[in-house]
């Protein structure tokens, strides 16, 4: 009976511990939730009220009546992690990632911790932990974090530690040589800092090392440790973009486990190893961009496994093995800018999985293989500047899988296969300069439109007859149209004005005749309009100038006639206008835009007249009538100048007023990080004496906040109630939780009923257009303007292929690439970028703009990974 009492009592005893215990896991979690900001939706099972449902909340996990998991990942939460964390004595697992914590962050006294993961987050500060503390972790993620310091030591008493990633941060110095005692690593990254020195020849101890990732972003001295060989069990080995030279060590050889291998964006040297034909495991190879010399190698014959061979942009020759051809499961292939000779493989595409082919910028000779796109899976073929001759396959024009052709600048004869140009995926064309003929046919297959062919270039040929009027079926996406030195004859279809995407169209140094027609003036999205060297007659129609914002203009070298409308002057984009050797007549107009064109725009038109000629109209004096006296009119004309003036300002300032006192009350403002101030110290700021910009888009205003702290403020302009729909504010969430180094931080966004404004960080140095061409331009030596290109170009490379969505900015240009007061460069102003969506595709962003008579390289075509910066 009495041992009967005595369990009894422990069990209530241990019942009454355990019960204290997840009261005490619940009064952290309330104290944790109490720092974060946007707690609610994820956060709406948090009830303080009780604290017996602590195990059914949102994100938590218990056993034996503790917490002892915490798994807060992509709730979308803000502010910071208080220490008290480290009280849920009982946690196994930790993850607090994909959100927008910042701050410091420190994790200790979590004995059983196993797990932790707080990556894609803004923390900042150092990892000088108490390693000792959480001695069982066996998982290490703080990936793509604001980390800035030495690569803590510390973690060598982590015995246990699986798995580490420190990418993605602002780490410094030497990678510690003392790493390669960690023996039970099975993953490591160190990729994406600012790492230099070599790397330590240690990491080759790391045996149980299953994936290494190092590059991106750090610049390392020296080649490849040969102790890499030792790494037998690695899967993936990932050593790119980080400035590694010599050559590539034989050692790799020995890697029989290895599938995939990239070494691509190096200084690397020398021929290929041999031994990497031992890989016979080997999935994707990727040497390019490198110095690489010598051929490639025979025993590549063993990579039967091999998917993608990338060895383009490298100093290798001979001819392209006929091997690489019957890979069986080959579907990318990489080989342009080499000096490869000979001809291309004829069996080529016939293991019927190939879907991406370029060896392009080489100097092969012979016809392109027919079979090329046998199974229907090629989606991108780029054989341009080479030396091949021949027709162009007609299979092609049935390989309904193509998205891109690129075979500019061959030797191709023959006509263009029929349905080539109309396939369905097809986004970009490029047949110029080659010897083509024929004539261009019109879409045989009238129960499929082509609507993704955005480029579409067929200039420099022998292409003969009448423009198709199947051109039209490109209205939704055609965004470039270059016909030009062809022997293209017949009128302009009037369809041509269905292209009501179009920015650039030339049709110069045919033989088309007849009249302009008209509805050119639908093409709205114009920059770019060149007809010059036909034989078009008849006049200038009045519709163009409904193309506001035509930037260049040429109908040189017809038989255009009568006179040159006056409307045209008020394109006020229109910078580049040749009317010359025409047949126009009367006077030349002189207003608008008029008046900055050069006296050679028209030339050669022997009928024209006015003072930008100087030669003087002689038309008939008209009559003089009697006037009002001057006296009278002057004063006529200055009363009226006041009133206007009067109600102008008195305007102005009930604007301004009702601007800032239509209240703070109605305006709603979305922060992205913990901010110190409000909307009403940011409507302070938005007024004349603050302007430090304008632009395409809106106003920029200039503000410091109570707590110190400088923006930059941007009024949009021309966006009022109708610009919160088509996802408007899902594009500026997205744009606010961008974080990287080189991308200007959205701060917060406000808005009411009339206007929107976007709060940035301010850039003490401006704008790089202003600094090159201002006065500081003199301060700016050759090493820091090439640091700010690497930059911004970092901070591009981050959109095109690490953010989510990816992005495509479209407007890269000087003045929109702004400095901080250390000249770090920032890439700014998204009203022109695209989100990139599934399969390649690009969505434009609602909020549409940029600047008149300048259109960036992206607005035209992307061909990464090479950025250029205007």
């Amino acid at each position: 009976m009495v041992p009967l009492i005595v369990l009894t009592l422990f069990s209530l005893l241990c019942f009454s511990c355990s019960a204290s215990s997840l009261v005490t896991d619940f009064h952290v979690l309330l104290k944790l939730r109490n720092e974060f900001q946007f707690p609610e939706p994820f956060l709406s099972s948090w009830n303080s009220s009780n604290p017996s449902s602590v195990c059914s909340w949102a994100g938590i996990g218990c056993s034996r009546g503790r917490v002892v998991s915490l798994d807060l990942t992509d709730m979308n939460l803000c502010g910071s992690v208080s220490p008290q964390i480290s009280k849920l004595d009982r946690l196994t697992n930790l993850s607090l990632a994909g959100n927008n914590f910042t701050g410091i962050i420190e994790i200790v006294n979590l004995s059983d911790l196993k797990f932790l993961n707080i990556s894609n987050n803004q923390f900042n500060g150092n990892l000088d932990w108490d390693y000792a503390s959480i001695s069982n972790l066996e998982v290490f993620d703080v990936y793509n974090n604001n980390f800035t310091a030495l690569l803590p030591v510390g973690i060598l008493v982590l015995k246990k530690l699986r798995h580490l990633d420190f990418g993605g941060n602002y780490f410094y110095g030497k990678i510690p040589p003392s790493y390669g005692t960690l023996v039970g690593l099975e993953y490591l990254s160190l990729a994406g800092n600012d790492l230099h020195g070599e790397i330590p020849g240690e990491l080759g101890n790391l045996v149980n090392l299953r994936e290494i990732y190092l590059g991106y972003y750090n610049v390392f001295e020296g080649g490849i440790p040969v102790e890499f060989g030792n790494l037998v069990n690695l899967v993936i080995m990932d050593l790119s973009s980080c400035e590694l030279d010599g050559s590539i060590p034989q050692e790799l050889g020995k890697l029989q486990l290895l599938n995939f291998l990239y070494l691509h964006i190096n200084l690397l040297s020398g021929p290929i190893p041999k031994q990497l034909g031992n890989l016979t495991n080997l999935v994707e190879l990727d040497l390019s961009r490198n110095a690489l010399t010598g051929e490639i190698p025979p025993e590549f014959v063993n990579l039967k496994q091999l998917r993608l061979f990338n060895l383009f942009m490298n100093r290798l020759h001979g001819s392209i093995p006929d091997y690489v051809a019957d890979l069986p499961n080959l579907e990318t292939l990489g080989l342009w800018m080499n000096n490869f000779t000979g001809v291309i493989p004829e069996n080529l595409g016939r293991n019927g999985k190939l879907q991406q082919l370029d060896l392009s910028s080489n100097k092969l000779t012979g016809t392109i293989p027919r079979d090329l796109c046998a199974s229907n899976q090629l989606k991108i073929l780029v054989l341009m500047k080479n030396f091949l001759f021949g027709t162009i396959p007609e299979d092609l024009g049935r390989c309904y899988s193509l998205t891109r052709v690129r075979l500019g600048q061959n030797y191709l004869n023959g006509s263009i296969p029929n349905g080539l140009i109309y396939l369905p995926e097809l986004n970009l064309a490029e047949l110029q300069s080659n010897y083509l003929s024929g004539a261009l046919a019109e879409n045989g297959n009238s129960s499929s439109k082509p609507v993704k062919l955005g480029q579409l270039n067929l200039s420099n040929n022998f292409l003969s007859g009448p423009l198709p009027y199947s051109l039209s079926n490109f209205s939704s996406s055609l965004e470039i149209l270059l016909l030009s030195g062809n022997q293209f004859s017949g009128p302009i279809p009037p369809s041509i004005g269905d292209l009501s995407q179009v920015l650039k169209l030339d049709l110069s140094r045919n033989s088309l005749s007849g009249l302009i027609p008209p509805e050119i003036g639908n093409c709205f999205h114009l920059t770019y309009l060149d007809m010059s060297q036909n034989n078009l007659s008849g006049s200038i129609p009045p519709e163009i100038s409904n193309v506001h914002i035509l930037n260049y203009l040429n109908l040189s070298r017809n038989h255009l006639n009568q006179a040159i409308p006056r409307t045209i002057g008020s394109m006020k984009s229109l910078t580049v206008a040749d009317f010359s050797f025409n047949d126009f007549s009367g006077k030349v107009p002189e207003s608008g835009q008029f008046a900055i064109f050069n006296a050679s725009s028209f030339a050669g038109n022997p009928q024209l007249c006015g003072s930008l000629l100087n030669n003087p109209c002689n038309f008939t004096a008209i009559t003089n009538t009697p006037r009002k006296a001057p006296g009278d009119f002057k004063l006529i004309f200055a009363l009226g100048l006041l009133i206007c003036s009067l109600i102008f300002a008195t305007a102005a300032i009930i604007k301004a007023k009702s601007f800032k006192k239509n209240g703070s009350d109605s305006w709603k403002m979305t922060s992205f990080q913990n901010l110190e101030f409000t909307v009403a110290d940011i409507l302070e700021c938005v007024k004349d004496g603050n302007v430090i910009g304008r632009g395409g888009a809106g106003i920029v205003y200039h503000g410091k906040m109570p707590n110190g702290m400088e923006i930059a403020v941007k009024k949009l302009l021309g966006f009022g109630t109708s610009s919160h729909d088509h996802g408007f504010r899902a594009e500026i969430q997205t744009l606010g939780n961008i974080r990287h180094r080189y991308i200007v931080r959205l701060l917060a966004f406000c808005s009411n009923k009339e206007t929107n404004l976007l709060v940035y960080e301010y850039m003490r140095n401006g704008s790089l257009g202003e600094a090159l061409h201002g006065k500081k331009g003199a301060f700016l030596g050759w090493n820091l303007r090439y640091k700010i290109a690497i930059e911004a170009a970092k901070g591009l490379c981050y959109l095109h292929h690490d953010c989510s969505p990816l992005i495509v900015h479209r407007d890269v240009k000087s003045n929109n690439i702004l400095l901080n007061s250390s000249f770090e460069a920032h890439v700014a102003d998204f009203g022109l970028a695209k989100f990139l969506i599934d399969g390649g595709a690009s969505e434009c962003m609602s909020a549409i703009a940029g600047s008149y008579g300048y259109i960036a390289p992206g607005m035209y075509k992307i061909f990464p990974p090479i950025y250029l910066l205007s």
